[in-house]
């Protein structure tokens, strides 16, 4: 496979962590921005995933790039001169390739959440102050059609201040169910489903009412999934990964890599560098992340926010209602369900039906009609996509997040996870008092 030399018009990008969620971006790249783009290497553990990257980049007619081990990310940085760095590597290490890619005079562009703790957090701030570079963070649903509908509603003013927000999100027993196979069931690799996943509510709950988080309380608890969970609904057979497990085939629950071939080949088939299960038990021991959690937090606007989080729900969406001094408005989203890199991208986390219902006081309800989005999370994959590497535009809607709104998504999430065990409120500013 020749190598492609890219010319030196086009923004340069290097990405590292060649998983599921990489595929998105470095496939963007070669399809739709060739003219202003390319990608110039590839970063990981593991050598047998960078191949198969390399073989979609080639089928995309890019033409393949160099691989570096993760060891060598400096001499990929120096040999290969980024002007830009896309992190999609496992939550707990995106402050080190951040911190790294700055201090090496590149750019970043970073998969959600930014990173999962205040000390890795307060590392990234000082690498953007100290070299001045910058940090964006790919909240794709800030961009999805409905969600930026709703914000242009509420800052029209149109049930006037925002008093309270009740934010119900379901996750299904395919999507939902993934989170338990995989390496967010650690809470040491993702910060639970509360920074890893909540990361997407909670910033969209910032963008939408412009203000940040204050206090929260929660509460959260693993009731579906994991062993004991099963033993107690009366369940005797266990497997610790459906590969190669005749319990596992009968398990609506298991994932099956060989159906996938794009699983296998970036899975399955790397599994003998890194011994990393892509297919486990979501009813085995050793998962530390909760599936049933509450939240109430307070904004420094004054607006109060109750929050659900459902890991195991029959259908697969969200329920976001607004109360206002002049009204309610009401949204809510019922996705497509889908396995994290199990298929086509552009069906991932698409919307099946949306409902945006204004409710002004003493005046009739309104249905606001929405233009579709196309493709993945409710249609904002393809408008981030367009902002990322497309001509830049200006965006009246600022969607556009940086290492602060970055910041201020997890810290929901992190204060969360503390008062989870403390069973206390907790006060943001006490976690992160750089902000």
């Amino acid at each position: 496979m020749a190598e492609i030399q890219a010319p030196s018009a086009k923004k340069r990008y290097a990405l590292v962590g060649t998983g599921g969620r990489a595929m998105f971006f470095y496939t963007a790249i070669a399809k739709d921005y060739s003219d202003t783009s390319c990608m110039v290497a590839f970063c990981d553990t593991n050598q047998t995933r960078m191949n198969y990257a390399n073989s979609k980049l080639e089928s995309l007619g890019h033409g393949t790039v160099p691989t570096y081990l993760a060891s060598d990310f400096d001499k990929m940085i120096k040999e290969t001169k980024p002007n830009e760095v896309i992190v999609t590597t496992i939550d707990r290490t995106h402050n080190i390739y951040i911190v790294r890619a700055l201090e090496l005079g590149c750019n970043v562009i970073t998969e959600k959440p930014m990173t999962i703790d205040a000390p890795r957090c307060i590392q990234i701030f000082d690498a953007v102050e100290r070299t001045g570079n910058k940090v964006r963070v790919t909240f794709n649903y800030r961009y999805a059609p409905h969600n930026t509908k709703v914000f242009e509603v509420l800052r029209s003013g149109a049930i006037g201040k925002v008093t309270s927000v009740h934010f119900e999100w379901l996750l299904n027993t395919s999507h939902g169910a993934d989170y338990f196979r995989r390496w967010h069931r650690d809470k040491r690799n993702s910060g639970g489903l509360m920074v890893h996943k909540s990361t997407h509510h909670f910033d969209l709950v910032n963008f939408w009412l412009q203000t940040r988080p204050e206090t929260v309380y929660a509460q959260g608890d693993l009731k579906f999934y994991g062993r004991e969970n099963a033993e107690s609904r009366g369940e005797t057979n266990f497997y610790t990964r459906a590969n190669g497990s005749d319990v596992a085939k009968t398990d609506p629950f298991a994932l099956h890599l060989e159906d996938y071939p794009q699983l296998k080949a970036m899975y399955l088939d790397a599994e003998h560098e890194d011994a990393y299960h892509r297919d486990q038990s979501v009813f085995d021991d050793g998962i530390s992340i909760e599936d049933t959690i509450n939240l109430l937090v307070r904004y420094q606007n004054g607006a109060v926010m109750t929050y659900s989080l459902t890991a195991y729900a029959p259908w697969e969406g969200f329920r976001v209602n607004f109360n206002g001094t002049g009204g309610r408005l009401e949204l809510e989203v019922v996705e497509n369900s889908y396995v994290n890199s199990g298929g086509d991208q552009a069906d991932e986390g698409s919307a099946d039906e949306i409902s945006l219902v204004l409710k002004p006081l003493f005046k009739k309800p309104q249905i606001i009609d929405i233009d579709p989005g196309t493709g993945a999370h409710g249609g904002g994959d393809a408008v981030l996509l367009k902002d990322l590497f497309g001509e830049p535009v200006s965006d009246e809607f600022m969607r556009a997040a940086s290492h602060v709104d970055g910041a201020l998504s997890i810290l929901t999430g992190i204060a969360a996870n503390k008062s989870i065990n403390t069973g206390q409120a907790v006060r943001v500013k006490d976690i992160l008092p750089i902000l």
